[in-house]
């Protein structure tokens, strides 16, 4: 009778100690896919004012690991490697973005030298801005609950990255933004059954691309908060030509301000160059686009207000209106 006693007892133990157990999570995947990641790009870049989304010209130059991901006792440093995956995952988040021209810095000596092969005649687009950063934090945590009959475990990674945006007229950070994400699995395995949690090493890549596509998104609103403007390209029986097409947002009917470019003073205070306002001296509807790439595309138009006549072109640029 005793031993009957003993027996229970042991059992209610044993029911009280899984009871207090807390439920184990089931098997998942990363909590943040590609798909996600993306939409939440998006989903900023909306928040952004509405305007013509003329591509600004950019290039991505340094972007350097000064974690220690990727590094290890016996090479102090990743000779490159994780910098260039840094790099090509921002370069395809801002492709994603489809609000920029992207021109290749990374290796433009590949460029110079094929050119100098073909025995032809450098065309290399300058660039407005000139983005530099940096992954700036990487972590790994490994979390879980272990009970008498079940346990759980939880691989999270998180990363930082940091950008600046420079102008290249003048070298002015014009801008700095930070971008950070995460990804994490949980696995769970119930009295000898469920999924063996491994070592997961996608998580690294996963949780950079998020940070990378953050900083990506808040780094095209600050883009885009200002106003765009275009050039003369030439005026022929009477429609002007600008550039700028149908790839970059311009569509027919809309109608853009013709202002001419305000002068360009030093500043003795500052040092720096200072551009003075222009005069809105017309104003130009949009009658047709051409061009067939994002480069060589253009749009003509005719004026519904004002008149450049006696103007030089070169002094004129077209510019979006106030809204």
């Amino acid at each position: 009778m005793k031993t009957k006693f003993l027996a229970l007892a042991i059992a209610a133990a044993i029911c009280s100690g899984c009871a207090s157990q807390a439920p184990a999570p089931s098997p998942s995947n990363s909590q943040i896919s590609d798909q996600q990641q993306l939409e939440a790009q998006q989903q900023i870049l909306q928040q952004a004012p509405e305007s013509v989304q003329l591509k600004r010209k950019i290039a991505v130059g340094r972007l350097s690991n000064e974690t220690n991901y990727g590094r290890s006792l016996l090479r102090g440093a990743d000779e490159g490697l994780f910098d260039n995956k840094i790099a090509d995952m921002f370069n395809q988040a801002i492709v994603n973005t489809n609000n920029f021209l992207i021109f290749e810095r990374q290796d433009i000596s590949l460029l110079e030298n094929e050119v100098a092969l073909n025995d032809r005649v450098s065309e290399m687009v300058g660039v407005d801005t000139l983005v530099i950063g940096s992954l700036t934090e990487f972590g790994r945590s490994t979390t879980g609950e272990r009970g008498f009959l079940s346990s759980s475990a939880k691989q999270e990674a998180t990363a930082t990255v940091d950008i600046r945006l420079v102008d290249v007229a003048t070298g002015q950070v014009i801008a700095s933004v930070t971008g950070t994400g995460s990804s994490s699995n949980e696995q769970s395995r119930t009295m000898g059954f469920g999924s063996v949690s491994g070592y997961d090493g996608s998580l690294n890549d996963q949780a950079i691309g998020a940070a990378v596509n953050a900083a990506v998104a808040k780094m095209s609103s600050l883009l885009l908060e200002n106003p765009w403007s275009a050039d003369i390209l030439a005026v022929e029986e009477g429609n002007i030509y600008i550039s700028g097409g149908e790839a970059q947002g311009i569509k027919i009917g809309q109608t853009f301000a013709v202002k001419t470019k305000g002068r360009r003073v030093n500043s003795g205070t500052t040092g720096a160059m200072i551009t003075l306002p222009g005069s809105e001296v017309a104003k130009l509807e949009i009658a047709g686009t051409f061009g067939r790439t994002e480069l060589d595309q253009g749009s003509f138009g005719t004026l519904t207000e004002g008149s450049i006549d006696g103007y030089d072109m070169a002094t004129l640029e077209i510019v979006e209106l106030a809204k």
